[in-house]
């Protein structure tokens, strides 16, 4: 430990904020439909949510391994490219925050750490390859897998659910739906905390302080597990809502099915080293569990602009990373203007934010109306069983038909 320089130790401190970011803006992920559907009280989702993206961190490291060893060149990175790295993921994160978008913290992180290489070491240092292969490639598939294996769920759950007890069917998947939420949180995890190893097992092979081509040391996962942990307790109320109220409604057979299909795909790319963003993962379920009950909509105007996202955020973090890069590059003052602006960025978007305060006391507040085009498919469409039940009851009986005057009654009195 004798080289941990301050840089290398700025760099482990901004990773770590990193991670903590991580775990606010993907909360949602995990917890956004079990708290839609009522499943769990919110701070009751969160929580559980934390414990298990902190177990989730030492199943595996080959996410941090990709993210290490394979994503860009190892020779000739220095801390402080890492540092401009994290400040793009950074601040994309919480721009996506403030306006309660579900992007990916996992882009952002690539993103940031791609731009500032290219600023500092030229297009060699990246590995194309690897970026496709573990990145792109993942990202297309990711969504549109989860997306179709959520809808099909959703129709077989409805289906087998038709002739069960209605009462006793929802329990049982609000239950199911509790244990597939926490399948996704051990998954996210196994998968996001271990983004935040890799960069600080980079970050520390440009020190000088491991050999190239180590694993992550266990202060390395403990500390990132610990980190995207507290993020996630605390709650990202705005991008939760997003999910679980702005994208669809959803019910709890459509819930489980969701969160279930999102888990299996998420746990599969980490056990083989993809850097999946579990952001695409879930909102892609979400949108196929939305589809897949009869009368169910998707809100297009609202995943509309999340695919804007999704699309912007690796130009756009690698962009700043790329920028901070050039002014750390001017010296040790360069990296403490970009640190002093990543600080007053921050705290300005989170006094922003203050404006108009999601927290758990409103977060399933419906963000926007299902627009035209949802509602006239919804009216067209068959609403599954149990839903008619619902709606006559809604509906006043008519009432009774007037009848004609009995001739052989008195007449009335009149005042």
């Amino acid at each position: 430990m004798e080289n941990f320089s301050l840089i290398l130790a700025i760099v482990v401190i901004t990773a770590l904020a990193f991670d903590f970011t991580n775990g606010f803006h993907d909360t949602a992920n995990a917890m956004a439909t079990t708290i839609s559907t009522g499943a769990l009280k919110p701070k009751v989702a969160v929580a559980m949510s934390a414990a298990l993206n902190l177990v989730g961190a030492f199943l595996s490291v080959e996410v941090a391994n990709t993210i290490s060893k394979g994503l860009v060149d190892e020779n000739g990175i220095r801390p402080e490219v890492i540092f401009a790295a994290l400040v793009g993921a950074i601040l994309w994160n919480l721009l996506t925050w403030l306006v309660g978008l579900p992007s990916s913290s996992s882009h952002a992180l690539m993103g940031g750490l791609i731009g500032a290489t290219i600023a500092s070491a030229g297009m060699g240092a990246v590995h194309g390859d690897v970026l496709v292969t573990k990145v792109l490639i993942p990202a297309l598939a990711a969504p549109i897998v989860a997306g179709l294996a959520a809808m099909l769920a959703t129709r077989l759950s409805y289906t087998l659910g038709k002739k069960a007890d209605g009462k006793a069917a929802e329990k049982g998947y609000r239950a199911g739906q509790i244990a597939s939420a926490g399948l996704v949180s051990l998954a996210h995890g196994t998968n996001d905390a271990q983004k935040t190893m890799g960069i600080i097992t980079l970050a520390l092979v440009a020190g000088g302080v491991v050999a190239p081509d180590s694993d992550p040391p266990t202060w390395v996962i403990l500390s990132a597990g610990l980190a995207i942990a507290l993020g996630t307790w605390l709650g990202g109320w705005r991008i939760i809502r997003t999910m679980g109220k702005g994208l669809t409604d959803l019910q709890p057979q459509q819930g489980f099915a969701a969160q279930t299909s999102a888990a299996t795909v998420i746990l599969a790319s980490s056990h083989l080293g993809f850097s999946l963003s579990t952001t695409h993962s879930v909102s892609g379920s979400v949108m196929g569990a939305g589809l897949g009950r009869k009368g169910g909509v998707v809100r297009w105007s609202t995943a509309t602009r999340m695919l804007v996202a999704w699309v912007l955020t690796l130009p756009a973090a690698a962009l700043v990373g790329a920028l901070a890069e050039s002014v750390t590059d001017l010296g040790d003052w360069g990296t403490g203007v970009v640190a002093v602006f990543l600080i007053g960025s921050s705290a300005a978007i989170w006094k922003i934010s203050r404006r108009e305060v999601v927290d758990a006391s409103n977060v399933n507040e419906t963000e926007e109306p299902a627009g035209v085009v949802t509602t006239a498919i919804a009216a067209v469409t068959q609403p599954p069983t149990g839903v008619t039940e619902d709606l006559t009851a809604t509906i006043p009986a008519p009432a009774a038909p007037a009848t004609a005057p009995d001739p052989a009654a008195p007449p009335a009195a009149t005042v």
